[in-house]
């Protein structure tokens, strides 16, 4: 499957239902070593003159070791046919089995990282900036209790978006 680069001003979708209730993979390693994992907590905007994303990843997941060990990672979004990959992506550590296998998805690499060939948008961002949550930081103290009952924060990663890729 071919994909296209765009400019990134020729987008227009609606974020909160991309991410929030469609979903995403986010991706990182090469060749030698990937992960991916699902999300629907992240965000898109502009910082620092940059177009940019947000995404946020809890210390236990796998794919945190590969964001963290590499200076890009992949956003990938993706029709409906795939809304059982990404449950697969979403419950299935790759640290017990090859869960895009189970998944289904082929790796398309891009730009020094990874995405799936079954993608059809790609996002390659490049990290700026990453800091841990935590809890002392939270203004609506309810919501360390009701998304945190394990302690377990996330780190978020604010990252530009370098490239955009469509399927043609």
């Amino acid at each position: 499957m071919a994909f296209k680069e765009i400019d990134i001003r020729e987008l227009s979708f609606n974020p909160f239902t991309k991410i929030g209730s469609e979903w995403m993979l986010v991706t990182a390693g090469n060749e030698l070593g990937f992960n991916t994992m699902t999300a629907s907590w992240g965000g898109l905007g502009v910082l620092w003159g940059k177009y940019v994303a947000t995404a946020y990843i809890r210390p236990q997941r796998y794919t945190k070791e590969f964001v963290d060990k590499n200076d890009c990672f992949t956003l990938s979004f993706y029709g409906d046919t795939y809304r059982e990959a990404l449950n697969i992506c979403g419950t299935l550590s790759g640290r017990d089995c090859n869960k895009t296998e189970k998944a289904g998805l082929t790796p398309y690499f891009v730009s020094g990282t990874t995405a799936f060939a079954e993608a059809d948008l790609i996002f390659v961002c490049k990290k700026l900036y990453a800091d841990h949550m935590p809890p002392e930081n939270f203004i609506a103290k309810e919501n360390d209790k009701k998304w945190y009952p394990e302690k377990d924060y996330h780190t978020m990663y604010i990252a530009e978006i370098v490239n955009v890729l469509i399927k043609e």
